[in-house]
């Protein structure tokens, strides 16, 4: 009798894993790409030199590759999104084009193997498949960007500034609160890859200071995951948790200059009112505003980038004169995390002091009276006390024993 054997299905080569579709033409990857993708998940994406925040949202998803229309490097100046993807084993696939868009349904099984994007065994599109070293080839040549990227910044810092000038120096269009901000410390949580380590290093900050918590973004999820609540909560209408933004007091998100909001039914819906800020700023510099605009004593900035390279490495256009014209604007008013964080000291209480004595006198009796002098000391402190008071009776003045 012959047997017939088995046959045993080999896997596809490369990465397989439902495609994810959300990202703007030419732009940054949408809040709503990044709320639907999960693990194991392939996001195709449309963004011209691929930003830290962006790199760092998609691994903490825990996608399984990244296509993207186009290049995730452009050489313009040394981005650092497309490193932290290959650093975190995520499959990049480069400047594919945009035929990927028209041919992928989004939940579609999709394959990356050697530079293709298959449906199925037929090649849909071909890009330029990134590895730590290709990335690190890249970055070193696009540092001759630099240069021309500070000069392109003078120019639009200028625009910015002409652009909004009533509201970075007179408060026009900044939004009421109802939170009291006046004379207080206000926390200002940003949405940046290093915030839940800030905030880890400012428990004992935040628990005695007790500052105004503002979340930005992603940075108001940091804030509730660390056990906090957010008095106020910035951000766009379609990045904001709605059952967040219910238990915050204010609510307030970018909008248009004509007060268009995008994406405000969404809040509405979920029955929130929020107030709309007039202005290109990104929302991490309104958060800045208006503390600063209200009264804020100290600002402490949780989850912002000031390094040079941080600061080039920005998702959103304008995002480079909004930071810098609104750290100058709050001055000195202004302190990052990490110098709080090193900077900040316990405070000793008189309540902990006088504990602190009371339980080395309860140690000290214990101690005499387990070593059996207790009872010879008690005596000779009476003895010299009976001695004292009968001194100040006999001085002159005094009413005198014999008397």
């Amino acid at each position: 009798m012959r047997w017939s054997r088995a046959r045993t299905k080999e896997a596809p080569a490369g990465v397989v894993g439902p495609a994810r579709l959300g990202g703007r033409s030419g732009g940054g990857v949408s809040p709503e790409l990044l709320r639907r993708v999960g693990r194991g998940d392939i996001a195709v994406i449309d963004q011209v030199d691929l930003d830290r925040a962006t790199a760092h949202a998609l691994v903490d998803a825990g996608v399984a590759g990244v296509v993207n229309v186009s290049p995730s490097i452009s050489g313009r100046y040394p981005n650092l999104g497309p490193e932290i993807l290959t650093d975190a084993d995520v499959a990049l696939l480069d400047d594919v084009g945009e035929g990927v868009l028209r041919r992928v349904r989004d939940g579609a099984s999709v394959r990356l193997f050697d530079g293709g994007v298959y449906l199925g065994d037929e090649e849909i599109a071909r890009g330029f498949s990134q590895t730590g070293d290709t990335v690190a080839d890249q970055l070193a040549e696009a540092r001759s960007g630099l240069a021309a990227q500070l000069e392109a910044f003078s120019a639009n810092t200028t625009e910015f500034m002409g652009r909004e000038r009533g509201m970075l120096l007179d408060g026009v269009g900044v939004p009421g609160l109802e939170t009291a901000v006046h004379g207080r410390t206000v926390l200002v949580v940003a949405p940046g890859p290093d915030r839940d380590a800030e905030l880890r290093r400012l428990k004992a900050f935040l628990r005695e200071e007790r500052p105004v918590l503002v979340g930005v973004g992603a940075g108001a999820e940091s804030l509730r995951a660390a056990g906090y609540t957010p008095a106020v909560v910035v951000g766009t209408a379609l990045e904001i948790d709605p059952e967040l933004a219910r238990k915050a007091v204010d609510v307030v998100i970018p909008a248009d200059t004509d007060g268009h909001i995008a994406g405000l039914a969404r809040l509405q819906d979920a029955g929130i009112d929020p107030v709309g800020f007039p202005s290109s700023a990104n929302p991490e510099d309104m958060a800045l505003l208006l503390a600063h605009r209200h009264g804020a004593s100290l600002v402490v900035a949780c989850g912002f980038d000031a390094s040079l390279t941080g600061f080039l490495d920005r998702g959103r256009t304008g995002s480079n004169p909004s930071t810098v014209l609104t750290r100058l604007r709050l001055g000195q008013t202004l302190v990052d995390a990490s110098a709080v964080a090193a900077l900040h000291r316990h405070r000793v209480t008189m309540f902990a002091v006088l504990l602190l004595l009371l339980a080395v006198a309860a140690v000290g009796g214990a101690a005499l009276l387990a070593s059996g002098l207790g009872e010879a000391i008690v005596t000779l402190v009476r003895e010299g006390w009976d001695a004292s008071v009968a001194a100040a009776q006999g001085a002159p003045g005094g009413r005198g024993v014999g008397r």
